[in-house]
C-alpha cells in the first residue's frame, strides 16, 4: 500500500509535467511515435520521463507484494495528487464553489478507495500465465482501443476524451501483465523471457504512454483526461485480475452492495475532481 501511494504521487506530479510538455510540440495522429520525437527534444518531458519511470518502478513493487485489486484503486490516486497540487500553485481560495466541489471530489475518492478496500479485502489471486489467456485479451484489447481511435478520428470534440479511454485500457491490461510478469522473477530471466506476458508488456506499455501523450496534447485540461485515465485503469485490470486470476472479493448481499457502492462513489469522485479543478488554460504552441 505504501508503495502503491507512493507511486500514485510520483505519478499524479509526472501528469502534471507531462500534460504541459506535450503542448510544446507539433500536433500527430493518434498512436504515432512521432510525438515522442517531437518530445525528446523537450527538457520538461524529459523530467517527465524520469518521474514516469519512478512511479512505474513503484508500481511493479507494489504489484509484487499485493494483489491487483489492492493496487490499482489506490493508484486512482494519482488524480487526486495532480489536482491538489494544481491547486495549492494556483493559490485558489478554499471557499470558492468550484475548489469546494473540487475538494468534495477528494474526499469522494478517497472513501470510494477506501471502502472498496475495507470492505471486498481482495485475495491475492494466482498468478499463472496460462496460454489460454492470451487470444481472448488481444482481441477485446485491439476491439476496444481501435474502436477508440476510430471516434478519435472522426469527433475532434471527444477526441481527447477517446483518447484517455484508450491508454486507460492499456494501463490496465499492462498492470494485469506486470502481475503475471513479476510472479516469473522467481523462476529467473530464463522463465521471464520464454514466458508471453512480457512480450505483449513491451506492445501494451508502451503503445498506452504514447496514447497518454496523444489525449494530453489533443485536451485543453489536465483534469478530464486524467480522470478518465484514472478510472479506466484500476476497473479494467480489477476485472481482469477477477476474471483470469481467481483474485476475489468478499461475498455475500451486503459486501457485494458496499463494493459497488464504493466503486460508484470512486467514479463519481473523479469525476467531481476533474470538472471542478480550477485548472488555466494550457498555453503553448503546436496546437491545431
Amino acid at each position: 500500500m505504501v508503495a502503491a501511494l507512493a507511486s500514485a504521487l510520483v505519478l499524479g506530479i509526472s501528469s502534471i509535467v507531462d500534460q504541459r510538455s506535450t503542448k510544446r510540440v507539433q500536433s500527430r495522429r493518434a498512436l504515432s511515435p512521432r510525438i515522442i520525437a517531437d518530445l525528446v527534444r523537450q527538457p520538461l518531458w524529459l523530467a517527465a520521463v524520469g518521474t514516469n519511470i519512478a512511479g512505474f518502478a513503484l508500481q511493479v513493487v507494489a504489484l509484487d507484494y499485493g494483489s491487483l485489486a489492492l493496487v490499482q484503486p489506490i493508484l486512482a490516486c494519482d488524480l487526486m495528487f495532480a489536482v491538489l497540487i494544481l491547486w495549492y500553485r494556483q493559490r485558489a481560495s478554499p471557499r470558492h464553489p468550484g475548489v469546494r466541489l473540487m475538494l468534495t471530489g477528494v474526499v469522494a475518492t478517497t472513501a470510494g478507495i477506501a471502502g472498496f478496500l475495507a470492505i471486498g479485502q481482495p485475495s491475492a489471486g494466482s498468478t499463472q500465465a496460462r496460454l489460454s489467456i492470451l487470444p481472448p485479451l488481444v482481441i477485446g484489447l485491439v476491439v476496444v482501443v481501435g474502436g477508440c481511435l476510430a471516434v478519435a478520428a472522426r469527433d475532434r470534440n471527444v477526441r481527447p476524451l477517446a483518447l484517455a479511454v484508450a491508454c486507460g485500457v492499456n494501463y490496465g491490461v499492462a498492470a494485469f501483465l506486470i502481475k503475471l510478469v513479476t510472479s516469473e522473477f522467481a523462476g529467473g530471466p530464463g522463465r521471464v523471457f520464454t514466458s508471453w506476458p512480457i512480450y505483449v508488456l513491451a506492445v501494451v506499455g508502451p503503445a498506452g504512454y504514447i496514447l497518454n501523450q496523444d489525449a494530453f496534447q489533443q485536451g485543453t485540461f489536465l483534469a478530464p483526461v486524467q480522470a478518465i485515465i484514472s478510472a479506466a485503469d484500476p476497473v479494467i485490470s480489477v476485472a481482469l485480475g477477477v476474471g483470469w486470476l481467481a483474485v476475489r472479493l468478499r461475498g455475500g448481499p451486503a459486501a457485494t452492495a458496499g463494493e459497488v457502492i464504493s466503486l460508484l462513489l470512486l467514479t463519481a469522485g473523479i469525476v467531481m475532481t476533474a470538472y471542478h479543478v480550477p485548472s488555466p488554460r494550457a498555453t503553448g504552441q503546436g496546437q491545431g
